[in-house]
């Protein structure tokens, strides 16, 4: 395993040396390989596992999907003698997060154009969740309003912010919503080999008929649709889109693989879901309680706009058609985002009770213990 931070050449699986462009470099930025482990989620079809990829796991402040992807566009962009990098998402945005983090290890400055409610584009956007470590590590945060946002879209408004730098004698590097984008995409073709690689070094012959995803942004799921139809995983892969709608998604993706010169149709390698309820980084209630469930029963957190809908969304489909599901064995990727939990505090309030004042009778006699407080 390269050492943390480092830049190394790369070379791709032997099954994906036919696509093209190929990145010379990545840079050592996630923890892996990720553990993969059994998840006992509740009410299962009869016989089917379910296991799961922690790349939540994949750092602390680096934590989740996006990592990945950043091990090739980081490189990319030392490569252009960039010293500072643009990015845009939500205002509760995974990726920006982990790009600002990212940027700051390697002495780029981080700008983030982040979309908001038109009702809070003219206030500070506060320190919750994923904004607490963009701000810490001093990005320049950008508010922009969803209308702004849909009207002029995100490539534009990137583009307005890198000339704006540009002017002042910056050279900015950008980076697209997600981090997705063909050169993104290898971020998850590498993980299907990392996938493989730990089934292999298993004993017990494992291997998944299944794979689940949650789809935000698609660069995710075109790498590892394409590296598990490529490679010998050979599993089939089911995406939970979290905004838009799966029509959308498969023609995003496809534009991937055509930029790999992939030469597959997206509809063979993925089916892809809705999930998105009520919209992109909203909950319904369902869905938080999902979110709870899970975690008091198996100790796995999902994030509420990218993990927990696709679990949720599962659980939904194997309710639909439990006979489907019977026997298989199934990988669910976690794609991180714990930090997005804290701005749903409010709506989560009343589904964690569980606390009281201790009643202790005061003529309880003390024991000495160790330690300055004692």
């Amino acid at each position: 395993m390269a050492e943390f931070l480092t830049l190394k050449p790369y070379s791709p699986p032997p099954w994906a040396s036919h696509l093209h462009p190929i990145p010379s470099h990545s840079f050592s930025l996630a923890h892996v390989p990720t553990p993969i482990h059994r998840w006992n989620l509740p009410n299962l079809p009869i016989g089917a596992e379910v296991w799961i990829k922690r790349d939540d796991l994949t750092g602390m402040e680096l934590s989740g999907n996006k990592v990945r992807k950043l091990e090739f566009l980081m490189a990319e962009a030392v490569a252009h003698q960039a010293d500072s990098v643009i990015t845009i998402g939500g205002i509760q945005s995974n990726h920006c997060r982990a790009t600002a983090v990212v940027s700051n290890y390697l002495n780029l400055r981080p700008y983030l154009i982040l979309r908001t409610s038109k009702l809070l584009v003219d206030e500070d956007p506060g320190l919750v969740g994923n904004l607490l470590v963009e701000r810490l590590v001093g990005a320049h945060v950008n508010l922009i309003s969803k209308e702004e946002y849909a009207s002029i879209g995100s490539v534009a408004l990137s583009d307005v912010l890198k000339e704006r730098l540009e002017n002042e004698g910056r050279k900015p590097y950008v980076i697209p919503v997600g981090g997705s984008n063909s050169l993104g995409t290898w971020g998850y073709i590498e993980a299907a080999r990392e996938i493989e690689q730990q089934l292999q070094s298993r004993s017990d012959g494992l291997k998944f008929d299944d794979i689940i995803v949650a789809c935000g942004s698609g660069g995710t799921v075109a790498g590892i649709s394409l590296g598990s139809w490529l490679g010998p995983l050979k599993a089939k892969v089911h995406a939970f889109s979290v905004c838009d709608d799966p029509d959308y998604f498969h023609d995003f993706v496809q534009g991937l693989l055509d930029g790999l010169q992939a030469g597959v149709n997206s509809h063979d390698v993925v089916s892809i879901h809705n999930a998105k309820g009520l919209g992109y980084a909203m909950n319904t209630s369902e869905e938080l309680q999902y979110v709870k469930e899970v975690a008091n029963a198996t100790g796995v957190i999902l994030d509420p706009v990218y993990s927990g809908k696709a679990a949720y969304g599962l659980m939904q489909e194997m309710a639909k058609d439990p006979k489907k599901w019977e026997g298989r064995k199934i990988l669910f990727i976690h794609t991180g985002g714990l930090l997005g939990l804290y701005d749903k505090v409010d709506q989560m309030a009343p589904l964690v009770g569980s606390w009281g004042r201790m009643d202790v009778q005061e003529s309880v006699p003390r024991k000495d213990g160790i330690g300055k407080m004692f």
